[in-house]
């Protein structure tokens, strides 16, 4: 079988790397919790760099996210609270473009959306939300860009799930998680995993 190890970057392309952070907002305490920890995990384990939970503050998605990464490996920051406004504003303001995952813009799959966003070679902060998000989402002061994962309702983890997985070109599909405790051994049938203490 074929080694489908990812080679290790360079310190050099590590800083010169896209990072990308999401931000979700409208999570709505009982009713979103499981997939608001979903979002973070597909965040983490498809190449996000952080997890933004705006505007609120949920302690065992927290706890969820870091158990995780420490069993997982791999690094996430995590920060909740912050007002989704204040986080676009100093996102903007450090030199970053804002992402705005929605239904109703630019098809990532018919348009150059992704190509643009690329080309800019900044940090991206993607927002995706859990109920209906204020109109102010789709301006220019807020998002750089609107980007739809098709024109169908659908799960807003799935649609983070694709995005990533273009942006990152199926990389983060092999990436290395460091200080990983437990490692899935890739196989054709049956569960394997290989656990360090």
């Amino acid at each position: 079988m074929e080694n489908l190890k990812q080679p290790a970057r360079s310190n050099k392309e590590e800083k010169n790397r896209q990072k990308i952070v999401v931000l979700r907002w409208g999570h709505r305490l009982q009713r979103d919790a499981r997939l608001t920890t979903h979002v973070a995990l597909a965040a983490r384990a498809l190449g996000a760099s952080g997890f933004l939970l705006s505007d609120t503050i949920d302690e065992k998605i927290r706890e969820t996210v870091e158990k995780v990464t420490r069993n997982w490996g791999g690094k996430l920051f995590f920060e909740m609270g912050t007002p989704w406004k204040s986080a676009v504003r100093d996102w903007k303001a450090k030199g970053g473009i804002v992402v705005h995952l929605t239904v109703y813009g630019e098809n990532i799959q018919t348009s150059n959306v992704l190509d643009r966003i690329k080309n800019l070679r900044k940090d991206v902060l993607v927002m995706v939300g859990s109920q209906k998000v204020p109109k102010d989402f789709f301006s220019k002061d807020v998002s750089d860009f609107n980007v739809s994962i098709g024109s169908q309702p659908h799960s807003e983890c799935a649609a983070l799930a694709i995005f990533l997985d273009r942006f990152f070109e199926g990389k983060e599909l092999v990436k290395e998680f460091k200080k990983a405790k437990i490692k899935v051994v890739p196989q054709e049938r049956g569960k394997k995993t290989v656990v360090e203490c």
